[in-house]
């Protein structure tokens, strides 16, 4: 039942009513659309709402490992570059330096001194001694050694492992999202197909009688 009241100030006329309209939110107007009694409410809607329910559980989950995993990467990303150190390379002579300009790679042999006072040789790249480019034979390079001795990429600064974590749980979170609204898409299809199904066995019982009637 509905109460009209006048302003006597404005002249305004409030309609106050049993279901009168509230400025939820989105996440509040879904719980009272699946979970408020409503005689109108069929079987398939109640499913509908079970469903959203737990895509939106499985959805947060997804968050959550999203965030353990960005924790994981930026930890081992600080493991990895607290584990190098940094040494001397030196370019070996003859015919050091392969260039490509266009690509700026290169490629050289080179000798470097371990952390026991051992020399290793070895084929170095730009990708991971970028240092290399461009410099004669003969040249000495900075360079980074993983705990092996072998050469590493240089380390990544905190704004890097930063963007690497981040975009890490950012593939997990669109990809958990994708999918989960593929799901629902498909779900949702089915609730329509067997509610149009329902509503022309219904149509076909009550139409005849409805005409019948005209």
């Amino acid at each position: 039942m509905l109460n009209v009241s006048a302003s006597r100030r404005t002249g305004d006329i409030k309609v106050v009513g049993r279901y009168s309209h509230r400025a939820d939110g989105l996440p509040l107007r879904m719980l009272r659309m699946f979970l408020r009694r409503n005689e109108l409410r069929r079987s398939s809607d109640r499913v509908e709402g079970v469903i959203v329910a737990v895509l939106m559980a499985v959805f947060v989950a997804a968050v959550v490992v999203g965030a353990l995993l960005a924790a994981h990467v930026y930890r081992t990303e600080q493991a990895t570059a607290a584990s190098l150190r940094q040494t001397v390379a030196v370019l070996s002579w003859p015919g050091a330096v392969t260039e490509t300009p266009i690509l700026h790679q290169a490629t050289a042999m080179a000798t470097w001194t371990l952390s026991d006072g051992a020399t290793r040789s070895g084929l170095l790249t730009t990708d991971v001694v970028p240092g290399i480019y461009g410099q004669p034979a003969g040249a000495s390079v900075q360079m980074w050694l993983g705990r092996t001795g072998a050469p590493a990429p240089p380390p990544q600064g905190a704004a890097g492992m930063t963007i690497g974590a981040t975009m890490a749980a950012l593939a997990v979170i669109v990809a958990s999202a994708t999918v989960l609204a593929f799901c629902y898409r498909l779900c949702q299809r089915g609730l329509d197909r067997r509610r149009l199904a329902n509503w022309s066995s219904a149509w076909a019982v009550t139409g005849p009688q409805w005409t019948s009637r005209q």
